[in-house]
């Protein structure tokens, strides 16, 4: 069906107007544009974020497995979509992969990581700030501290912060990546990601709320006075208020809310002991005493603490991880024997993968220069260097693993149970990937696992790899048919690092049994189609085993995961480790997220890790194992453990049922909005490229055969030819988003179509579609308008305006004009009548009234909003300046009590010394009063003209067209 040039100017328009911050129209293309079913409670947080145009930002508070990172990528996605693309985010170290994967994966975004190495060859390429990128940047936390005066020096338009609580406690002198970082970001619109906003105490609240905003609250000292120690059942006035002031900037989903549209599964737990050989253990023991010594020439003084840590991990994994790295340990020394020069940095990445992250994250001292060695130190480095070949000697005699040995039995032991029980009539698919930390242990995987009837073929494999560099022949192989396979599709990205982990995964879903990954795989792939995790090796930190889970125990997921964990039941460490995670993190069994108040509550998962590390290399005998790790429990359960629990779930969460009925709502008005918009972006493209393209309606794509000129007379770019769809699952097409360039041409386009002044006859008989609402208008006749309306005020808003009348006298409201412009037509020539462009005038005039009133109704409310917030904060600064008295007046009463009981000379000279500068000081602060409410006064003006000036309430508008109707 063929539309009008009207319909298609009117649609244009309509897909590309500027909506207020708090519609959901605001955020329709990049729903329609998102790679991922969304959630009514995600647009819901992603319209809170910046619901008024006046907000610095949002805490995005959903408890953990709702998808934070979603609501925030609606939420750079949209900036992006408005050409605002000065954005930082700001995360765990070990979560900068993840984000750029689910960035591009899920939102078509490009971003790029700046690390030390990044960062440096930027320099040199004479990049004046790194930072300054036409792309997103993603940094870590010490990244963002270490480089903070780069951050400040860019006018961000965006800054996304995860795992936000780490920077809970930012109010406090010794925080000082939290101070780095919000000093950084000052004043930049802020979006700040955590499942435990709260954990121990409500001023927690403060310095995560003021890193946002600092005009919520007044300073420390009011708050804690204010609010420290309040709670709902013996001060609910004062807790309403608090929680009042804080629902503008914080908000909070739970999982129970969401139970109509998400179905939670549970985790099962695993867990396969083993012994290891006499060979093994003495292995471990010799190591274990080498680690242990005071000094060690072949581990750098600045790293020693580092590299003990990985030296640790690659001999829990195998033999064969740990041989390599002593064979390079004693070589450094060798050539240090040889020329006593400064040695180069040790390799073990290939060992020990997670090394640059976890050395960025531990954040070692800087390296002090290298002394010459003496004659005693050189017989001491030969001493070291010849127990080092022993070591290595002994760990390549080393044949096979005991833990290795019991694989193939926990593995059976794990596919039994995770397809145990049936889901919806289905059983778990026999899928399971393994996690270790070594490169060297995965290849030994692979190798026993095929030669113990997990043996598949080149083109039909049973177990594949994954990794950092997936440099083997299998992945290889494996990456060039899946190249060939999406060739002319935007399945390929042209990121070779992208594309790899996609065939990977897309190898392990259809074909593999077994998928063997390092640390690499538990950033940024989802794996729902797996229910099977076996953690071969155990990472110290709670918060990156929950992220290896998390691939798989996720949304999406429909069987219950079951989780393996191996344990060495010779090792007392690893004995209470064990306990640690799987009682106190509860990281393995139970409902998905579980452990979010739990993981909360440690802050840094690396700080843990660093605790283990340190029992590790103090503890020498079974009982110092066991009071070092009973010390470390007190202080888990200290922390995890909170009288705040019912305070704090009162505070930030809604009632359950008005939370629910308004999900419900949103899902149903969020999914018509995005039909609506794709249903028009189609048919404007439809008419846009009706010479160039072959349609589909029934599948919303269409085939581009020839491409469109653009306005340099050129052909548009590189866009290929080929099958265009629109929709969230398109594998055998190129996918028709908003964003891509012949999307937006299509709109440019259709803005610029001209549309006359005509007589349209409107043939309702050759539409299927049945519009009852248009029926008493057959027969009749008038003339309709469209308009552009533009308020400019905290910010743009648009508005079509559609008006039209019968000339029998029938006025048409909005969406009735709107579906009489669907129907086809044929056109004529035609003048508008004085009389007519009149009674339209009039009627535009009334419509537009309306609307521009309640544009001024909401940015009055904004206003009031933003008035009152810095009312509240005028009255706290105040109401600290007044304690500061109070506080000088009480300690005067405490001193002359005490001057009163005292009898000693040279106390009664002190008191009288103190009481003195007191007394001034009161005098002091009492003239100063008077001036400081002057000054918070003045300042509370000075940013509500601010916001005043801001709101210029300028009305604009744009006639589209004008046609005489008739509907036959």
């Amino acid at each position: 069906m063929s539309i009008t040039p009207h319909l298609a100017r009117y649609l244009a328009f309509d897909l590309t107007k500027h909506n207020s911050s708090d519609e959901i129209d605001k955020l329709a293309a990049t729903l329609a544009d998102a790679r991922v079913d969304l959630n009514p409670h995600q647009v819901e947080a992603a319209l809170f974020a910046f619901r008024s145009p006046l907000s610095k930002g949002a805490i995005l508070a959903d408890e953990v497995g709702l998808g934070k990172t979603i609501e925030a990528g609606l939420v750079i996605a949209q900036k992006w979509a408005e050409r605002k693309r000065q954005i930082i985010i700001v995360v765990p170290a070990n979560l900068r992969k993840q984000w750029s994967q689910e960035l591009m994966d899920k939102f078509y975004l490009p971003s790029i990581i700046l690390e030390t190495k990044s960062f440096n060859e930027a320099v040199k390429a004479r990049r004046f700030n790194p930072f300054d990128q036409d792309t997103i940047v993603i940094c870590s936390y010490q990244f963002a501290r270490s480089k903070s005066a780069y951050l400040e020096s860019i006018n961000w338009d965006l800054a996304v912060i995860d795992e936000a609580h780490r920077l809970r406690n930012v109010y406090k002198s010794g925080n000082k990546i939290g101070k780095a970082i919000k000093e950084a970001l000052n004043d930049i619109p802020k979006v700040l990601l955590t499942a435990t906003p709260l954990q121990n105490s409500l001023m927690e609240l403060f310095g995560l709320v003021s890193i946002i905003d600092d005009y919520t609250f007044g300073d420390v000292k009011s708050f804690r006075e204010q609010y420290g120690k309040v709670r709902d059942d013996t001060d609910p006035a004062v807790f309403n208020e608090l929680k009042q002031r804080l629902q503008p900037i914080c908000k909070r989903t739970l999982r129970r809310q969401v139970l109509e549209y998400i179905n939670y599964t549970e985790r099962r737990a695993l867990v396969e002991e083993f012994y290891p050989t006499d060979a093994e253990q003495r292995l471990y023991d010799a190591v274990t005493g080498y680690l242990q010594r005071p000094m060690l020439y072949a581990l750098p003084p600045s790293q020693r603490q580092l590299m003990t840590l990985i030296l640790r991990k690659l001999l829990a994994s195998s033999s064969f991880a740990i041989s390599g790295t002593l064979g390079g340990l004693a070589d450094r020394l060798e050539q240090r024997l040889k020329a006593d020069a400064e040695l180069p940095e040790l390799a073990v990445a290939e060992d020990y993968e997670p090394y640059h992250e976890t050395k960025e994250e531990w954040d070692d001292e800087d390296p002090e220069p290298q002394e010459p060695l003496t004659p005693a130190q050189r017989e001491e480095v030969q001493a070291e260097l010849t127990a080092l070949r022993a070591f290595e000697a002994l760990a390549k005699s080393i044949e096979a693993n005991s833990k290795g040995e019991k694989l193939i039995l926990a593995l059976e032991k794990g596919f039994e149970e995770a397809t145990r029980r049936e889901t919806n009539g289905t059983t778990a698919p026999r899928k399971a990937i393994i996690f270790t930390e070594s490169t060297r242990t995965q290849l030994y995987l692979k190798t026993l696992l095929e030669s113990r009837g997990y043996a598949g073929t080149p083109d039909a494999p049973t177990v594949i790899m994954f990794n950092g560099s997936n440099a083997d022949a299998q992945s290889q192989r494996i990456y060039r048919n899946w190249l060939k396979r999406h060739e002319g599709t935007d399945g390929i990205t042209g990121s070779k690092t992208a594309d790899m982990r996609a065939a990977l995964v897309d190898c392990f879903r259809e074909q593999a049994t077994i998928m063997i990954a390092t640390e690499a795989a538990a950033e940024g792939i989802n794996l729902q189609f797996c229910s099977l995790v076996v953690n071969y090796d155990m990472p110290w930190n709670p918060q990156r085993i929950e992220q290896r889970i998390g691939r798989c125990h996720r949304y999406g997921q429909k069987h219950d995961v079951v989780v393996v964990n191996f344990l060495n039941k010779a090792n007392a460490a690893d004995v209470r480790i064990y306990e640690l995670l799987d009682q106190k993190f509860k990281l393995f069994s139970g409902v998905f997220g579980a452990s979010d108040e739990v993981l909360g509550s440690i802050e840094s998962g690396i700080d843990f890790e660093k605790r283990i590390a340190q029992i590790y290399q103090e503890c020498r005998t079974p009982e110092q194992i066991q009071t070092s790790f009973d010390a470390l429990q007190r202080e888990l359960d200290d922390q995890i453990r909170t009288e705040l629990q019912q305070t704090k779930h009162k505070l930030l969460e809604n009632f359950d049922q008005e939370v629910t009925e308004k999900l419900r709502m949103s899902l149903l008005d969020s999914k018509a909005r995005l039909n609506r918009y794709e249903n028009n972006l189609y048919d404007l493209t439809r008419y846009v490229l009706r010479d160039h393209a072959d349609f589909d309606p029934d599948t919303c794509s269409f085939t581009l055969r020839r491409r469109p000129i653009g306005h340099t007379d050129e052909p548009l770019g590189g866009t290929p030819l080929g099958r265009y769809q629109l929709g969230k699952n398109v594998t055998d097409a190129h996918v028709y988003r908003t964003g891509h360039p012949l999307t937006q041409w299509v709109l440019q386009q259709g803005r610029q179509t001209n549309a006359p002044t005509q007589h349209l006859t409107f043939n309702y008989s050759q539409t299927s579609v049945k519009i009852s609402a248009l029926e008493p208008l057959l027969g009749q006749s008038g003339w309709l308008a469209a308009t552009v309306l533009t308020f400019d005020s905290f910010e743009t808003q648009e508005n079509i305006l559609l008006t039209a009348f019968a000339e029998e006298g029938q006025v048409l409201d909005a969406d009735l004009c709107a579906r009489l412009l669907t129907l086809p037509a044929t056109a004529l020539p035609t003048v508008v009548p004085d009389e007519a462009a009149e009674t339209l005038a009039d009627l535009e005039t009334s419509s537009q009234r309306e609307w521009v009133e309640r544009c001024e109704a909401k940015n009055a409310g904004w206003l009031l909003q933003e008035t009152q917030k810095l009312n509240k904060w005028a009255d706290d600064r105040i109401r600290s300046a007044e304690q500061d008295i109070r506080d000088v007046k009480a300690r005067i009463g405490d001193l002359n009590r005490l001057s009163r009981k005292t009898t000693n000379p040279a106390e009664q000279l002190a008191i009288q010394k103190e009481l003195n500068q007191l007394t001034g000081t009161q005098k002091k602060l009492r003239q100063q009063i008077f001036s400081v409410e002057d000054e918070i006064e003045q300042q509370r003006d000075a940013l509500i003209s601010q916001i005043e000036y801001r709101m210029k309430n300028q009305l604009t508008s744009t006639r589209l067209f004008t046609v005489r109707w008739t509907l036959c």
